[in-house]
């Protein structure tokens, strides 16, 4: 997907400087030391690069002469509010910070950012051009300052219109048409403010239903990014007695151990910045989560394994080693 984006940025006059490494060697300040250096005016990154950069405690904005940088992007998962916080505080307080969210099967964005529009805090500024996008609740209806479903209901430039080996059409059909009738579902829990900008709450099939109240699990992994004691976490939901009970599972930074303490704290955390929904029924500590080869969190394969099913996609993982941390946990036989 990004090298179409390269090449189009090619096609406009832009010089592309690309960085191929680790981030963070020889020190954190690795790519605004290039920054600088190439007076970079669009920077692209992730989320969880910015997370990693706010915890060594980097303050990019003073030790780098960053005044040519005019944007920064971001995308691969969603951006918190208080990362919109640290971009302006630390890195430069008069950028466009534009998160965005799309997809590689469509080779483009839902949702993006406009240069010539007003930056809210957590929100993705605009739906693109040529996307007609809402947010869908469970009946069909289109709903604002709400969380639904991502939906398309027009066709779109980019739309793929078919599957390789899929002669009679089923599996295209059913990986984005079976849902709601000729309505495109991305598979994305998101909210669509009356400011016009959007907030991703991550994977819809991801979604948490305790109580059959549907929660987004970005809203767990915010608070999580708070508790210094915990270095990742991934949150799922196991089918318990009849309902969907929370299950958190967290790595520990070196030195820190999952105590009954600690459990309470973060289960206190969450409570009071989320919601009493969003409390996780059990916390367990792991060794590892899985991510994809892009680094985005796998919640689907995580419920698969704790609820003894098949996961037929390893190969997209960058460590499927650690699905072996999750199988036959006795704290969720109880």
């Amino acid at each position: 997907m990004m090298w179409n984006w390269l090449t189009s940025s090619l096609a406009v006059g832009a010089t592309l400087v690309l960085f191929d490494g680790n981030p963070f060697y020889p020190d954190p300040g690795a790519l605004w030391k290039l920054a600088q250096d190439e007076k970079i005016t669009i920077f692209g990154t992730s989320a969880g690069y910015l997370a990693a950069l706010e915890a060594t405690g980097l303050k990019p904005g003073k030790e780098y002469n960053l005044n040519p940088l005019r944007t920064v992007l971001s995308t691969g998962s969603p951006l918190s509010p208080e990362q919109f916080d640290f971009v302006y505080r630390e890195i430069k307080d008069d950028i466009q910070l534009a998160s965005i969210s799309g997809g590689t099967d469509l080779n483009g964005c839902f949702a993006c950012g406009n240069p010539i529009g007003p930056v809210y805090r957590g929100e993705l500024q605009c739906r693109a051009l040529a996307m007609k996008v809402y947010a869908y609740d469970e009946k069909g209806n289109a709903v604002i300052n709400q969380k639904g479903e991502l939906v398309c209901t027009a066709p779109f430039p980019s739309m793929p219109i078919y599957f390789w080996d899929d002669p009679d059409g089923k599996k295209y059909h059913d990986a984005y048409f079976d849902v709601y009738p000729n309505v495109w579902r991305h598979g994305d829990f998101i909210e669509i403010t009356d400011t016009g900008g959007v907030i991703i709450y991550g994977r819809s099939d991801a979604t948490l239903n305790p109580g059959g109240v549907r929660i987004g699990t970005a809203e767990i992994y915010r608070q999580m990014e708070t508790i210094e004691e915990i270095e990742d976490s991934v949150v799922v939901g196991q089918d318990w007695k009849g309902d969907v009970r929370v299950i958190l599972f967290v790595v520990m930074k070196e030195g820190f151990e999952l105590t009954k303490d600690l459990k309470n704290k973060i289960k206190n955390v969450i409570r009071t910045n989320a919601s009493p929904r969003h409390v996780p029924a059990k916390i367990i500590a792991v060794k590892g989560v899985p991510y994809t080869l892009n680094m985005k969190k796998v919640e689907i394969a995580v419920k698969k394994i704790i609820q003894n099913e098949p996961v037929l996609n390893r190969d997209a993982l960058a460590n499927p080693e650690v699905l072996d941390y999750y199988e036959d946990i006795p704290e969720l036989q109880i």
